[in-house]
């Protein structure tokens, strides 16, 4: 039995209340498919839903910014659940940049491999006016991460890494082109006691698929 405690990291869906569109349309299962039997007072549905890819708390694979890179499908799962760090800097401002100096100023708790989660204290934005508003990895600071500690994947619970209107996401490219992954709209960093801990990222197996709504589950170990 596995001991330990477990978050849940990421945001809780509503169908016509999220940005990027959720829909559930709910069917009597009779009336799509009359050979499944059943009482006329019986409780039996199904659901259609129709929803963006990055929608919610999500993760985007490379395929998103390389069209030779890895869909949801081709992901190694094996990646999918990593030893991770949360790195605090709630204390940045939207707009400010996280540099590579920052970086190697807390380098000790990088270990080569890492996933890496940001708390940037956006989670506060979500769903509001302001769900777009962040701190920016400084795209040196990306590099760094790459070179210097290989990293499993990146993310925040802000809506991005990158500069507002910067064409072509250069951070996502670097990133992306080397199959490294990133995490959007992570929730209830806050939550978390400890720095390091297991992540499980439960993603959609789907051919073709750029970025998946995850249930993003963090383990800390007694």
């Amino acid at each position: 039995m596995i001991s330990g405690r477990f978050l849940d990291l990421s945001h809780q869906l509503i169908p016509g209340k999220e940005e990027y569109n959720l829909e559930l349309e709910t069917y009597d299962t009779t009336e799509l498919y009359p050979q499944y039997k059943k009482d006329k007072d019986t409780w039996y549905i199904l659901q259609e839903i129709r929803m963006f890819s990055h929608c919610g708390t999500h993760i985007e694979f490379p395929y998103h910014h390389n069209r030779r890179g890895m869909d949801a499908s081709r992901f190694p799962l094996k990646r999918l659940i990593s030893d991770c760090v949360l790195l605090d800097f709630s204390h940045k401002q939207p707009g400010e940049f996280v540099t590579p100096d920052e970086l190697l100023d807390i380098e000790k708790m990088i270990l080569p491999g890492d996933s890496v989660l940001f708390n940037f204290n956006c989670a506060r934005y979500y769903r509001t006016g302001r769900s777009h508003d962040r701190p920016i990895l400084d795209h040196d600071a990306v590099k760094w991460l790459v070179n210097e500690k290989n990293i499993n994947l990146v993310g925040s619970d802000a809506s991005g890494i990158e500069l507002k209107g910067v064409p072509n996401q250069p951070n996502h490219q670097f990133l992306m082109d080397r199959d490294i992954p990133i995490i959007e709209f992570a929730a209830h960093l806050d939550t978390l006691k400890k720095e390091r801990f297991t992540l499980f990222i439960l993603a959609l197996s789907i051919q073709g698929l750029d970025a998946c709504p995850v249930r993003l589950v963090a383990l800390e170990e007694e």
